[in-house]
Formats: structure tokens, sequence, C-alpha cells
């Protein structure tokens, strides 16, 4: 019997304990809480090509489309070709969809929904079955990967050294490093810098995904989703003029967006022509209601906010870390299944395909850790992370030049804070800079076309590699 330990409560990591568990492993899982995952928040859906008239290979031009074609295509047909196993896995755990939708770059209405609540719903119902078949739960913060001589141990809880053969990182991506987000305020990326350290490079950092409809109000920054667009909204602005199709992909109606507000003029989603928008999407309506706004007769104001980390910890198609018996998957893991650009709800698809793909590779390789003296464990304060996040926002946000990224790597050299964050900061500022073109998330006024020459992923390892 191998011994797992998951960190992350969300969908990607739920997959892997649940799948773990129902093969006979000893699975672990070390989470803060399941309604502070990204997961949970997730509005929108789940893409899935399995309806009549629609098929993998449409998904995959999307996809491609999308990813401005600097994603890999092994990695893109090994997600996609697996969404029918995914769908009849969550179909086994008592789940229905209620809708399928139409969302951004989508050819197809293949974006399958519950409520515009679909993450709460998957994962509220993952963490369930888990925890009927005996999955191990720990409340707490896994704080540091037990790493010695490029060889995963286990982890760090609350100082606490915790032994497994096999280690799954699944805590999500690092939005929450950005001063404005709609992410869970815990996805800061922590243990993908601390992976960075100990010998797992990252992926394409410079790729960071901001949506096009924030709303950013005085009860916090919420998300305005996708769906509300697909569902008829339209982008206005404060003169009532439409500048951009609605139902293009994220990184140019983030930018449509950003260039509006850089011209002084305010933005608005339109939504008043949607009938029943209470039923529709009941959770935007909530929280519009508490802010004074009635969808259907206020214009609701919208602003960009960061929201998808597109890279992560590199890893090969079976979710393999350059560590050996550390494993990631979900929003924390990258492999190049979404290019310089995620295309809408392909996100839950890669938790669910990831989560059981590295129970089958753990399955399969039957890690095993023999009694060693317990890892360096370092207990890093957190220490500024506020001015992490200014500086973010600032220098690497939605548009960015040599002049700003170069300010903000000056910027960053004199914040103390937590060594692993200063590190994954560093990785996106630098590989923003070493890509001196602009492609799908990253766009560089300076450079502001695709340059067949940077069609290739980065890597970062403490230094870009480009």
């Amino acid at each position: 019997m191998t011994s797992v330990g998951i960190i992350g409560g969300g969908i990607a990591g739920l997959t892997a304990a649940l799948s773990l568990v129902e093969h006979g492993h000893e699975v672990t899982l070390i989470h803060t809480g399941i309604k502070n995952t990204n997961s949970y928040l997730a509005q929108a859906g789940i893409a899935l090509p399995v309806l009549e008239g629609d098929s993998s290979r449409a998904h995959v031009i999307d996809t491609f489309k999308a990813g401005k074609y600097l994603n890999d295509e092994e990695a893109v047909w090994n997600v996609i070709s697996k969404a029918s196993e995914a769908h009849d896995f969550l179909l086994s755990l008592g789940l229905k969809f209620e809708d399928n939708e139409t969302e951004g770059g989508h050819s197809f209405p293949r974006v399958f929904t519950i409520k515009n609540e679909t993450g709460k719903h998957l994962t509220k119902i993952l963490y369930l079955h888990a925890k009927e078949k005996g999955v191990n739960f720990i409340r707490g913060e896994a704080e540091e990967l037990a790493v010695k001589h490029g060889k995963a141990y286990g982890v760090f809880v609350n100082g606490e050294f915790l032994k497994f053969d096999a280690t799954v990182v699944a805590s999500g991506g690092f939005t929450g490093l950005f001063k404005y987000t709609a992410g869970s305020p815990t996805n800061l990326g922590t243990l993908i810098g601390d992976a960075m350290m100990k010998g797992a490079p990252a992926r394409d950092m410079e790729f960071v995904q901001f949506h096009p409809t924030g709303y950013i109000g005085k009860n916090g920054v919420k998300l305005i989703s996708e769906a509300v667009r697909g569902a008829g909204a339209k982008l206005v602005t404060e003169d009532g003029e439409r500048f951009v199709n609605e139902l293009s992909t994220r990184d140019i109606v983030a930018r449509a967006i950003y260039r509006q507000m850089q011209a002084e003029k305010r933005v608005f989603l339109n939504a008043t022509g949607i009938e029943n928008f209470k039923r529709k999407f009941p959770q935007i309506y909530a929280f519009l209601v508490k802010e004074g706004i009635d969808p259907s007769r206020d214009l609701i104001p919208v602003a960009p906010i960061a929201h998808y980390s597109v890279g992560g910890i590199s890893v090969d198609l079976w979710y393999r870390t350059g560590v050996k018996n550390l494993y990631a998957i979900g929003e924390a893991a990258s492999n190049g299944f979404h290019g310089a650009n995620r295309l809408a709800s392909n996100s839950l698809l890669e938790c669910v395909v990831s989560g059981l793909e590295v129970a089958r590779t753990i399955g399969r390789e039957r890690p095993k850790v023999r009694d060693v003296k317990e890892p360096a464990y370092h207990g890093y304060e957190k220490g500024d992370i506020e001015s992490i996040r200014e500086i973010l926002w600032e220098h690497a946000s939605i548009v960015r030049n040599a002049k700003i990224l170069r300010e903000g790597l000056k910027k960053l050299d004199n914040v103390e804070a937590d060594p692993r964050l200063k590190l994954l900061a560093r990785g996106v500022l630098e590989c923003a800079l070493a890509r001196e073109e602009s492609r799908g998330a990253h766009y560089r006024e300076d450079f502001p076309a695709m340059r067949k020459v940077f069609e290739r992923p980065s890597f970062f390892d403490g230094r870009c590699r480009l």
C-alpha cells in the first residue's frame, strides 16, 4: 500500500484522493477548508465535448486558438480525449448538470453548468464521497515540502513533518499575489515557489489570465462570470458605446476594457436584457443586490482582475515534477495544456483529468520512501505580501513593457517577504521581460505582435529559460 499526501481541497486534489483511495492506497488530504479553494468559487462550468454535433477535435482546435498555438499538442489531446471519462466519473458520483452553454472562444455550447455555481457543487460532492470512502482529512496549512537529495518525503503541516511515499501538490495557482483577484486569498503559490527552490522548475510563469469582468465593490472583489456575457450581456462605456465582441477570448476582452479605462472611460456590463437573471445566476445576483445593484435595470461596473495562473510547477503528461515522488495537478501544475491563454472552463476539466491521471501514475509507479532523517524545515514568515501584490499589479498586469518590468524587479529586491513568494514573483517578471512578443495572456506594448522565434514555453528555476 502506498501512502499518499495530497495538498489542496479543490477539485483536482479531491478527485485524486477519491480515485487513489478506491484503488486501495492510504490517502491523506491536507487543506484549509474546501470553501477556501478557487474550485469552490468557480462559477461557470466544465468544458466537455460529449454532445451530438461536437467533437474532441473541435474542442482541441478551440483550445489551440485560445492558447495562441503555444499549447503542447500531446498535453491538449491527453486532457480532451479523457473528457468523456471525466464526464462519466462525475455522473457516477450523482452529479446532475442543469444546462450547457457557450463561453468565449468555444465554437459549441459544451460548457456544462449547475446554477452558475458549478465549482461549488462539484467540490461538495467530491468531498462527501472522499470522506465516505475513507480519505483522511487534515485541516491545516501545508507550509513546506519535505525534500532531500532530489526526492520528496512528505510535507510539513504547522511545523510537523508528515511522511508520505508520494506527495501531490494540488494547492492552486498564485493569483492571490496580485492586488485585485476574485480568487481565494490563500492562492499565493507558496508551494510552487517552494518546489522551485527544491529542484522542480516552473513553466510559463509569464502567462497570468486576467478575467475581463471583475467587480470591485465595498464588500471586496467579485467575479461576473463569462456565462453572463454568454447569456447576452453587453459591454458598454459610460456613453453606451459597445467596443468589443463580448465572446472573444478573455485576453482580448480584458485588454479592450483596459484601453477604455486608460482613456478615462468607465466600463459597464449591461445585463438588463437577460430574463430570469436571479434564477440563472443566483450567486452573482446575491452579491450585486448587497452592493445596491439590480442587474435587471442597473448597469454593472466592471474591471479586469487577476483570475488564473496559466503557469505553475512544470509537469509531464503523467503529472510528475522534476523532484522524485513529487507530483502536481490542477492550477498548481503546468504542462502546456493551456498554452498562452486558458480557454474558458477548461480549468475544471483539467482538474478532474489530472486528478484521475495522477492516481493512475502513482498506482503504476508505487513509490516508496524509506525512513529518513527529517528533512530541513525553514519556517518562513510570509512577510510583506502586500508590497508583492502591489508590484505585480503595477508592473506585470494586463499591459506590460520592458521599462515597467525592470522597475518591478528593482522594487522586488527591496521587499522583505517569504523568499519563495519573491522567487515566484521574480519568475513572472523575468519571464515576461524575456518574452519579447505579445501572445495570449501576455501582452507587451513594446512588442505588440506574436513572433515565431518565441513559439516555445519558458521555464524558470531561479533564472528564466526561454
